[in-house]
């Protein structure tokens, strides 16, 4: 399920959606917050642009806004059903849960943006695109 040469593997690791070999991200820590939109500019492996056009990753705001709803949805679901909280308590588990899983979300929101647009080509290394 989680192997090379799948759209999952790219989006949970962050690494080349064409090739998968390296991380598009200059700083894998996502709770580096200095740096946590830093890209590179391109794979240095297969040569792909990650930028493809200006504000391309405007997308991913949309994307993150249905990653942070399942999210929301999880920690409610977790606090209210299984640990038998009030409503107010588990809207303060959701703040809690958007707080502290906000990097994971924006970075794993722009691999999913990227990867509708790129696929895996195992030749792809060492190529131009």
């Amino acid at each position: 399920m989680l192997k090379k040469g799948s759209k999952l593997y790219s989006i949970l690791t962050g690494t080349c959606p064409k090739c998968h070999e390296e991380s598009m991200y200059k700083d894998k820590n996502p709770y580096n917050m200095l740096n946590i939109f830093k890209m590179h500019e391109r794979c240095t492996q297969c040569q792909t642009k990650y930028k493809i056009e200006p504000s391309f990753f405007f997308g991913a705001m949309y994307v993150s806004y249905g990653v942070g709803v399942a999210f929301s949805v999880a920690a409610f679901i977790i606090s209210f059903v299984f640990f038998d909280t009030t409503l107010l308590q588990s809207f303060y588990a959701i703040l809690g849960t958007l707080f502290v899983f906000m990097p994971i979300i924006i970075r794993v929101s722009r691999n999913i943006w990227i990867n509708f647009f790129i696929s895996y080509d195992p030749k792809a290394t060492k190529t131009t695109s």
